[in-house]
C-alpha cells in the first residue's frame, strides 16, 4: 500500500499528510477550497525544509516527500488510492456526504477511514454501500508529532479493514489503541469534560485562565493546562466534540459551557485565529 488520499486540507489533514509523506507514501490531497489545498502544500513544503535544516529528516527523504505530494481538484482524482482518510469538519452530515461520494468512485478494495475525534463510525459508514471497509483513525493534534492514534471499528467493520488501519498507523512510527465506537471514543471522553469544567471555572470567575491552567500544570504535572490545550485544539473543535458527546449520551455532564459557545460565536477559536482563552500575537 503506497497510495494515500486525504480529503480535507485543514490542520489535521495537513499534519497527517506530512506524517505519511515522510514515511514514504504518495499523497493526493483534496479540499473543497483549492486555496486551502495550496496553503496546505505550502505549509508542508516549509516544514520539510525546516526539518531538513534541523536534521530531523535527511535531504533525500525531503526531496522524495515533495515529489510524492499532489493536489486533487476533484475527489474523483483520488480513485486509485488504496487508503483514503477523511479529515473534514466535525459534522456528521458533512462527513456522510464525503463518504457517499467516496463510495461511488473508490476502488472496491479501498479502505475508507475517518479522522473524526468523536462521531460514530457506524453512522458515518451508513452513508456507504461498504460499511465493512470504513474505520476510524483518530490522530491526536498535532498529528505529525503525537504518538497515539485511536483506531475505531464500526459495527460492520471487518477485521481485515482494522488490521490494514493498524498496519498504516504502525508504518508511520505511531502507537495505536483500538477503541469502541461510542461518542468521544476513549481519549475525548476523558479530555473534553476536563476542558469543559475548566471553562466553567472561568465562566464562574473561580479563577483566571492562567491560574486555572497553573493548577493543572503544577498540581498534576501536566505539560499544558486545559484552557491552553483547548486553544491549541481549536475552540470550535472542542465545542463540536462536546455537542456530539452531549447528543450521543444525553447526559448533562457533557453539556458544553455557555462561555465556550460564546467564544466560538465571537470567532475566538484559539491559536488559529489569534484569540481564544489567551491572546496570541504571532
Amino acid at each position: 500500500m503506497k497510495n494515500i488520499a486525504i480529503v480535507g486540507a485543514g490542520t489535521m489533514g495537513t499534519d497527517i499528510a506530512f506524517a505519511a509523506l515522510t514515511a514514504g507514501y504518495s499523497i493526493r490531497l483534496h479540499d473543497i477550497s483549492v486555496e486551502r489545498a495550496h496553503a496546505s502544500v505550502a505549509h508542508i513544503m516549509d516544514r520539510l525544509n525546516r526539518y531538513c535544516e534541523s536534521e530531523k529528516i535527511d535531504p533525500d527523504t525531503a526531496a522524495k516527500a515533495s515529489q510524492n505530494l499532489s493536489i486533487c481538484r476533484a475527489m474523483e482524482e483520488s480513485c486509485e488510492a488504496e487508503f483514503i482518510i477523511e479529515s473534514v469538519y466535525e459534522d456528521l452530515g458533512v462527513k456522510q456526504e464525503v463518504f457517499r461520494s467516496l463510495d461511488r468512485f473508490c476502488a472496491p478494495h479501498a479502505v475508507l477511514a475517518s479522522s473524526t475525534s468523536c462521531i460514530s463510525i457506524t453512522e458515518i459508514a451508513s452513508a456507504t454501500t461498504r460499511p465493512e471497509s470504513v474505520v476510524g483513525v483518530h490522530f491526536m493534534n498535532p498529528a505529525h508529532v503525537m504518538q497515539l492514534v485511536e483506531i475505531i471499528p464500526g459495527i460492520a467493520t471487518t477485521r481485515e479493514t482494522v488490521e490494514t488501519a493498524k498496519s498504516f498507523v504502525r508504518s508511520l512510527g505511531k502507537t495505536f489503541v483500538e477503541a469502541k465506537d461510542y461518542p468521544g471514543f476513549m481519549l475525548n471522553r476523558m479530555l473534553i469534560p476536563m476542558i469543559n469544567e475548566a471553562v466553567y471555572l472561568l465562566y464562574e470567575e473561580a479563577g483566571t485562565a492562567d491560574t486555572i491552567d497553573k493548577v493543572m500544570r503544577l498540581g498534576l504535572n501536566l505539560p499544558m493546562g486545559p484552557l491552553a490545550l483547548a486553544d491549541m485544539i481549536g475552540l470550535d473543535v472542542v465545542l463540536a466534540v462536546a455537542e456530539e458527546m452531549h447528543r450521543g449520551y444525553s447526559e448533562s455532564k457533557y453539556r458544553p459551557c455557555p462561555l465556550l459557545k460564546k467564544y466560538v460565536a465571537a470567532g475566538y477559536l484559539g491559536k488559529k485565529t489569534g484569540r481564544g482563552f489567551y491572546i496570541y500575537n504571532d
